[in-house]
């Protein structure tokens, strides 16, 4: 075939998920799974994390949030926090997931589709602790808790957690929001509130800041393999996926491949170095359906060239291709096209 492939690890993604939890425990890990478990594909990644012992999983809007929950068994738990519309409260509200709360009139609206359905809506209180991201500013925090705990003693909702975003832009500022995190759950309990669920990290707080993980530590883009751009590798943890395409011409010197931007390949990641079989080599240019590589002695037709992947024939990984052209690895994942087959193994 002269598609090129994305070849996803189902071992790698239990090894990951595994090292991930030996890094946070006793937090307990919710794997994030937005953007089409970064662009991974949904389906097998629910299975295969409920089955390796995943209990809560992020699906970041409710529409993921209930693909993840039709895939899922009764045990586990599922968390949207996007503000969402009327129709999507109620029919998260009638599948059991949890909502992430971060505005008064998001809340009004998640009350009254709960007293209009006569469901008991569990949702995730979030305080803006200096992101700016979503998120309820201290200064209004009491009256909001206050009319979430009104909601409560009525039985339209359970107020399960309480969360935030942290910016993550340095251990200062981070220690900063933790401590308005930790004022605004103390407010909640002398409010008569008692919230079981604390998450204030993502993934790499809570893999290199183990004082502010809370109960929960919300991580995506590690267990797939996906490190912080610019920042070190991960010990336990590797891509679970390679971007592969075969040589479909040869001109010269160089190998035709059959992969470009139209699979949505950045044309800006040409002078790169991927993976051949006889090691890296540099990808001279990226067309529309075909790019150039220098070629090798001896190369062939249908001989696999690896554009991303953990290293297997020289390739870099995904991250290391963001950062080139300065973004995060889950972009180059997320913007390949449906041309691009995916292959579990």
């Amino acid at each position: 075939m002269s598609r090129p492939i994305l070849r996803i690890s189902r071992g790698q993604f239990r090894e990951n998920i595994a090292a991930v939890q030996r890094r946070i425990t006793p937090s307990v890990l919710m794997l994030v799974m937005k953007d089409d478990a970064y662009g991974h594909g949904l389906g097998w990644a629910v299975e295969e994390a409920a089955e390796a012992g995943v209990s809560w999983f992020g699906g970041y809007d409710v529409p993921t949030a209930l693909r993840i929950r039709r895939a899922l068994s009764v045990g586990e738990r599922v968390f949207a926090w996007a503000t969402s519309t009327d129709g999507e409260i109620a029919e998260a509200l009638m599948h059991e997931v949890d909502l992430g709360i971060g505005t008064a009139e998001y809340l009004r609206r998640v009350i009254a589709r709960a007293r209009a359905l006569g469901r008991r809506a569990r949702v995730h209180l979030k305080i803006d602790s200096g992101l700016r991201r979503n998120g309820v500013l201290p200064a209004d925090w009491d009256a909001f808790v206050a009319e979430a705990r009104t909601a409560e003693d009525e039985g339209a909702l359970e107020i399960v957690g309480v969360w935030s975003h942290l910016s993550e832009a340095s251990d200062a500022e981070d220690d900063a929001s933790q401590e308005v995190f930790l004022a605004a759950v103390d407010a909640v309990r002398r409010a008569g509130g008692a919230p079981e669920l604390l998450h204030l990290t993502a993934s790499a707080a809570s893999w290199w800041r183990p004082e502010l993980r809370g109960s929960i530590s919300r991580i995506g883009a590690f267990c797939y393999g996906i490190r912080s751009a610019d920042g070190p590798e991960l010990d336990g943890i590797r891509p679970i996926a390679a971007l592969t395409a075969p040589v479909v011409g040869i001109d010269g010197e160089d190998a035709i491949v059959g992969i470009g931007s139209f699979d949505g390949l950045p044309s800006s990641l040409s002078g790169v170095e991927v993976g051949t079989p006889v090691g890296p080599r540099l990808l001279r240019v990226i067309g529309q359906t075909t790019s150039v590589v220098a070629g090798w002695s001896g190369m062939q037709r249908g001989e696999q060239v690896t554009v991303f992947g953990p290293g297997e024939q020289g390739e870099q990984s995904a991250t290391a291709l963001a950062e080139r052209i300065g973004t995060v690895g889950e972009e180059i994942l997320t913007r390949l096209t449906p041309r691009v087959r995916r292959v579990i193994v």
